[in-house]
């Protein structure tokens, strides 16, 4: 299966820093790399309804909620790009990942053995000095990726408030250039308290 990755962008704001270091970072991809962006701002999708124990699933169509599946499954590679808003995912893209409960009891789709294997990304912008602060979304991201049998390529963190600030950040352009690059081998996602 050649290469494709999913870029999923979760500002409410367009342009903003998180898609800029995004597309920095993507700027490396060889052009052989499938690139497909969606901003879940463009295709929003209605508020997650848990009905694990309660209905039959089925699987949708002509929404919005088909479309984030569809290049869901299609992606070897899924890019989260969410700014860090209150110290945790955007509000648009905790919902996608919410989704991902239903997809799981899908008929038809195999959805945990599709993505079983693949790669799960982030990047983030973040309007604070210490990194660390950013913790609970990289948790949120490589947890996700545990449970799903993904593997975890780790969260790309660039400085910025205002439009445009991540740009001065030189040590996240830096490591933009070589966050995709194909020699990385990120490993399956383990859970921290399992055993490396």
């Amino acid at each position: 299966m050649s290469r494709t990755f999913l870029f999923l962008l979760g500002s409410s704001r367009g342009e903003g820093n998180t898609e800029i270091l995004a597309r920095k970072a993507a700027e490396q991809l060889s052009p052989e790399v499938g690139q497909r962006w969606i901003d879940l701002a463009a295709h929003p999708l209605p508020d997650f309804e848990d009905l694990r124990h309660d209905s039959d699933h089925t699987r949708p169509t002509g929404d919005n909620t088909a479309l984030l599946l569809d290049a869901t499954l299609e992606a070897t590679d899924i890019v989260i790009a969410s700014p860090l808003y209150w110290y945790s995912l955007s509000a648009s893209t905790k919902r996608y990942l919410d989704y991902w409960s239903g997809w799981l009891r899908t008929p038809g789709i195999d959805f945990k053995a599709t993505l079983e294997g693949r790669t799960l990304w982030g990047v983030t912008a973040l309007a604070h000095e210490e990194q660390v602060v950013a913790d609970p979304l990289v948790g949120t991201l490589r947890n996700s990726a545990a449970y799903m049998g993904m593997r975890f390529g780790g969260v790309l963190l660039g400085n910025g408030s205002k439009p445009g600030d991540v740009l001065k950040d030189e040590e996240a352009l830096l490591r933009a250039k070589t966050f995709f690059a194909p020699e990385r081998q990120p490993e399956i996602a383990r859970f921290p308290y399992e055993a490396q």
